[in-house]
């Protein structure tokens, strides 16, 4: 029998007036910025022509991005992580070139259930940029952000800090 006086909610896992940035600009010309429902045609492209890297690292994770993902699919997708954002529950920025007519890939920062850290950080970027001077400056960039703009005492960067399989394999610490 449950313990009708006990509470399953954690603790939030950011202050409650904490408000995320809308835009952070990285020193290619690129920047990140809140991800919309809106990006839905940039962000198919982005996806759908790295599905495969994608797949291996998200895929047993979030089952993400599935083969046949839909435009409505990715919408909606993309709608539920603005929601997300709008109440401080998780993040998902977006990487743009300068005028924003290419999504080059996302950065994510989630609470965790896994031991070890407060928040999950992961990213990507396109196929066409794996090593290249744009991925490099995301790799720089996102720790130094995090540590200087986000309240988070012990961040994690899944496939920096442990695999991606090793993140998976992690036991859920109940929260």
């Amino acid at each position: 029998m449950t313990d009708p006086t006990a509470t399953t909610e954690a603790a939030p896992w950011l202050p409650a007036d904490f408000r995320h940035p809308e835009r952070v600009e990285l020193p290619t010309g690129h920047h990140l910025r809140p991800i919309r429902a809106d990006d839905t045609d940039l962000d198919m492209v982005a996806v759908m022509g790295s599905r495969e890297r994608l797949w291996q690292r998200y895929g047993p994770i979030w089952g993400w991005p599935p083969a046949t993902m839909t435009h409505e699919q990715d919408r909606e997708d993309l709608q539920h992580h603005a929601d997300e954002m709008a109440a401080n529950e998780g993040f998902n920025f977006a990487l743009f070139d300068a005028d924003e007519t290419a999504l080059l890939g996302c950065v994510y920062l989630e609470p965790t259930d896994k031991p070890g850290a407060d928040a999950d950080i992961s990213w990507w970027v396109v196929d066409d940029l794996v090593g290249s001077e744009v991925e490099r400056a995301l790799d720089a960039f996102v720790p130094a952000w995090v540590a200087a703009d986000w309240p988070l005492e012990r961040p994690r960067y899944v496939g920096v800090d442990c695999s991606f399989e090793e993140w998976h394999a992690l036991p859920r610490d109940g929260r």
